[in-house]
């Protein structure tokens, strides 16, 4: 299924970067975010191509989720966002990407991150890998993908920041941890540079979607890391209660990180 995944989030690279190198404007949805031709194409694209490999399996997508359909939980989902990181996309500095991610009782077990404009794709499900794919190339062979585990947590830790949603409750986290670094990075790529064992943390207490986190989870989880909501407890999926939305959450990579960011939270 990561495989599968991988290569529907593939196929609808071709649709975005189109759209990329057009610079088309953006319209503003109902809460005010914005969408580009870019998120519509890859959406139709991604729901038809699941639909064909899973077609009792419900899509939840972010889009369609705009446009009024109905937010649904069942005990198995997929979960979509075309089109990560509209405000990179539109800044034109690559950092946007095309998740996909499969849910079964409220946890992300498979999920694939690509993104296209830095040729760079991550999938996972029981383990994690990554491979370096251009824009209507197929998916290398497993021998061929790099298989990905976070690293053992250093005296000092590299924290990620959001390039576009900075905030004092961020920097106040921050500040109760010994943190000697810290990388700028747009969409769920943040929790690809942790699976990949180049940072070590990435708060977010600003409120995210679920889809905007499932695929990148899902990735992070399989290279051995975690998240926590902000009680300290695993972020869940399909909270319906809420309409789909996150509060804020922390990754780690290290386990052993996960009593220090609980304490600091």
């Amino acid at each position: 299924m990561a495989r599968a995944l991988a290569e529907i989030a593939l196929g609808a690279g071709p649709a975005v970067m189109e759209v990329y190198a057009e610079v088309g404007a953006a319209r503003a949805k109902a809460d005010g975010s914005p969408v580009t031709a870019a998120d519509e194409r890859a959406e139709a694209i991604i729901v038809a191509r699941l639909k064909e490999i899973a077609p009792d399996i419900a899509v939840v997508a972010e889009e369609a989720a705009a446009a009024g359909a109905a937010l649904v939980a069942p005990h198995r989902f997929f979960l979509v966002d075309p089109l990560d990181g509209t405000r990179e996309f539109l800044a034109r500095n690559g950092e946007f990407t095309i998740n996909i991610a499969l849910v079964e009782e409220g946890e992300p077990v498979v999920g694939a991150v690509y993104a296209p404009a830095l040729d760079r794709i991550w999938f996972g499900g029981r383990s994690a890998f990554a491979a370096g794919v251009r824009v209507g190339e197929a998916l290398p062979a497993s021998e061929h993908c790099e298989c990905l585990r976070v690293r053992a947590a250093p005296p000092q830790l590299t924290a990620l920041a959001s390039r576009s949603h900075a905030d004092p409750a961020t920097e106040s986290f921050l500040a109760r941890l010994d943190v000697a670094e810290r990388i700028s990075a747009g969409s769920s790529l943040k929790f690809c540079v942790i699976a990949e064992g180049r940072a070590d943390l990435y708060p977010r207490f600003a409120p995210t979607m679920e889809w905007d986190t499932g695929a990148g989870d899902a990735v992070l989880r399989a290279a051995g890391g975690g998240v926590v909501a902000l009680d300290g407890a695993p972020l869940r999926y399909g909270k319906l209660g809420q309409g789909l939305r996150n509060a804020g959450f922390v990754c780690w990579g290290d386990a052993a990180l996960r009593t220090r960011v609980v304490n600091a939270l």
